[in-house]
């Protein structure tokens, strides 16, 4: 009977120190923080998340940098995704994104809205003006675009091109470059209702490739040979998107490239801005096809 109670209070010891074990354990873990519209998400692992959110024209940047980013920074993880400006902007004004991306300035509603967005030019762009490589129009003035878009002009061949419909493609209504389109090309004009709306740069670029009537606008960094890109006529002289037209503002489409956050960006989003504005990230933006600061 003595051997029995001492077996049993042995027992009665083992099973309570497991379970003051267990709750020690469990008091002392780290939940994730998943705010992304102040600091970076931080764990026990020490691991930071970053957000990027908008224009698919500034994504192959923010994509390429963030890549080369996190091969310097393993503690990083850099996610991009695209949308459109407008979404870009409201991501970084509501805070569901550390980083806004955006090809266009700021409207008037934006910044009543979000009066603490922080804008930051991380690099500049060309519009370019593109159509199937087996177009033999060799040129097209900003009156010949905005009328081609207008729906005025509908047939190549008013144009001294081939005998053939023009279908025109275009951006939908999230996209900054087609802002700056309608602002910079289209002026007080409509859009024909017959345009064919596309989600993204890379959407349209594809588009022009199939279809041998076809005319659309892209930036810089999506024009290579499965499209043929047409020069600006601008008062008898033929210009091209080029790293030096686009620095200079010499070519009539040229503009901004912006990352944006709401107030200052916090240390993890500054971090990643100033390795993009580096010489390294510079770098990275000239890969990519587009103009560095």
């Amino acid at each position: 009977m003595r051997i029995s109670g001492i077996f049993i209070c042995v027992c009665i010891l083992v099973l309570s120190l497991a379970l003051f074990t267990s709750g020690c354990t469990s008091q002392t873990s780290t939940p994730k923080n998943t705010n992304v519209g102040t600091n970076s998400a931080s764990n026990a692992n020490n691991s930071h998340t970053l957000v990027l959110s908008g224009s698919t024209t500034v994504l192959p940047i923010a994509a390429k940098a963030a890549e080369a980013f996190m091969t310097k920074n393993s503690n990083f993880d850099v996610q991009v995704t695209g949308g459109g400006s407008g979404v870009g902007v409201t991501a970084a004004g509501e805070g569901t994104a550390n980083i806004g991306m955006s090809s266009r300035d700021l409207n008037a509603a934006e910044m009543t809205k979000y009066p603490s967005l922080n804008v930051i030019t991380i690099a500049k762009d060309g519009v370019v003006i593109i159509v199937n490589p087996v177009n033999t129009v060799n040129s097209l003035t900003l009156k010949n675009i905005a009328a081609i878009y207008n729906g005025t002009i509908t047939n190549w061949k008013q144009l001294g091109g081939s005998d053939a419909p023009i279908v025109i493609v275009g951006r939908d209504s999230a996209s900054g470059t087609r802002d700056y389109f309608n602002s910079a090309v289209m002026k007080n004009l409509t859009t024909a209702k017959t345009m064919l709306e596309k989600n993204s740069n890379g959407a349209i670029q594809q588009t022009i490739a199939q279809v041998p009537g076809s005319i659309g606008y892209v930036g810089l960094g999506y024009v290579d040979t499965t499209v043929k890109a047409v020069p600006l006529n601008v008062n008898g002289t033929l210009m091209n998107a080029t790293v030096d037209s686009v620095k200079t503002l010499t070519y009539p489409l040229s503009r901004n490239l912006y990352f944006i956050t709401k107030g200052q960006p916090s240390k993890d989003a500054k971090t990643f801005i100033d390795y993009i504005l580096s010489p390294e990230g510079q770098k990275i933006v000239a890969d990519v096809d587009y103009v560095p600061l």
